[in-house]
């Protein structure tokens, strides 16, 4: 399939999850998906690397689930919600992967949270309730 190129391809540090890394990604979504069954959790708990390989990742993909590789994860198509559920297997928070998708510490990352909440709850009120963005 022939992808065509967008204005955000060239913004560094950018992975918008688009058409082509949605498809690239699909595999690694379908296994995170599968995490909602309580089953599955267990046995990919058990053995990792044969639950990637029963779901067709990639090596690429396969050898980043297991070293927890998240930003590598989040570049080869991974969506972030579902790796969020990934990171519960390497005994990481939301924070610690948020940080990891950013190349920083968890705590730095909690500190930008905490900045940018700043003058939320007041912006709320302007807007009647609800947050447009």
């Amino acid at each position: 399939m022939a992808w065509r190129r967008h204005d955000y391809d060239e913004i560094p540090g950018t992975y918008v999850f688009d058409g082509k890394r949605s498809h690239s990604g699909y595999a690694l979504n379908r296994m995170a998906f599968s995490f909602n069954c309580e089953a599955n959790r267990r046995e990919f708990a058990a053995d990792m690397d044969a639950y990637c390989r029963k779901y067709g990742l990639s090596d690429e993909q396969r050898e980043a689930v297991l070293n927890g590789e998240f930003l590598k994860l989040l570049q080869m198509g991974g969506n972030i919600y579902y790796l969020a559920k990934i990171a519960v297997f390497h005994g990481m928070t939301v924070q610690d992967a948020g940080a990891a998708f950013h190349g920083i510490s968890t705590d730095e990352f909690k500190q930008i949270l905490l900045n940018n909440a700043s003058g939320f709850e007041e912006r709320l009120k302007q807007e009647g309730g609800f947050w447009h963005g």
